[in-house]
């Protein structure tokens, strides 16, 4: 230990897992940060990555104070219009103005939803959980519901299914099919992906234009009694399944 820095305790929070819980970033991204020197502990740099938080302990991040923030988790029914970021400088809608009665703490959206695109979007102050539901080894599935400009051909669901090159690579999805009960231009489509408006390119790329994009499923999480628009807090078994993932 450097001199001048807090003294080690055995008891409280692991100052990575604190930094994470406050919304900043993962886990081992903070790891890297307090190597950096960009933490502060009662105003000593520290470099200690096994430093526990004390409750007296004040607590710094490139310069900014923080808080230990009980994780949050937050699950909104995105409708057409608004972009997925904390903020627009060009004074767009954005999905933050969806939840801004939610709560106090500073949750962000774990990945995104284009403008057009509706459905399920996440939002947590756990820097952690954010970085595995986004993180490509993760494998997290998303179901999403595509209407079509017209008929889809059984080939090109095959297609779907086995491989589609694109130009940043071949993507195959987990399941793909007709929706039930609806024409041939609906289809629903499986993917645990996470590359950049990889549905729309892969219709786009056989022909077909994508009239309208809902994500009904994201992560175990489902849309079931939650209107557009609306958003809930997840419940503490679902909080566990998203842990257990």
């Amino acid at each position: 230990m450097k001199k001048g820095q807090p003294q080690q305790q055995n008891s409280g929070t692991r100052l990575n897992k604190f930094i994470a819980h406050a919304g900043v970033c993962s886990r081992r991204e903070a790891d890297m940060h307090i190597q950096l020197g960009s933490v502060k502990v009662n105003n000593k740099v520290m470099t200690e990555l096994g430093y526990k938080v004390q409750s007296t302990d004040v607590v710094h991040f490139d310069g900014q104070r923080l808080q230990a923030e009980k994780p949050t988790y937050i699950l909104l029914n995105k409708p057409k219009g608004f972009i997925t970021t904390t903020r627009d400088e060009k004074g767009r809608r954005t999905v933050m103005d969806l939840i801004a009665n939610a709560t106090k703490a500073r949750v962000v959206p774990v990945g995104r939803l284009d403008r057009p695109t509706t459905g399920l979007l996440l939002f947590t102050n756990n820097g952690e959980m954010a970085k595995k539901l986004t993180h490509p080894k993760s494998g997290i599935k998303k179901l999403y519901h595509v209407v079509l400009d017209k008929a889809v051909k059984g080939q090109h669901l095959s297609d779907i299914k086995n491989g589609v090159k694109l130009d940043d690579g071949s993507i195959q999805a987990d399941e793909v099919s007709y929706v039930q009960g609806a024409s041939k231009r609906e289809v629903g489509i499986l993917l645990h992906s996470g590359r950049n408006r990889i549905v729309r390119r892969i219709f786009t790329h056989l022909g077909y234009e994508v009239i309208s994009l809902d994500r009904v499923m994201f992560a175990g999480l489902t849309k079931k009694d939650l209107p557009r628009g609306h958003w809930r807090h997840l419940t503490q078994t679902e909080i566990q399944q998203l842990n257990m993932l």
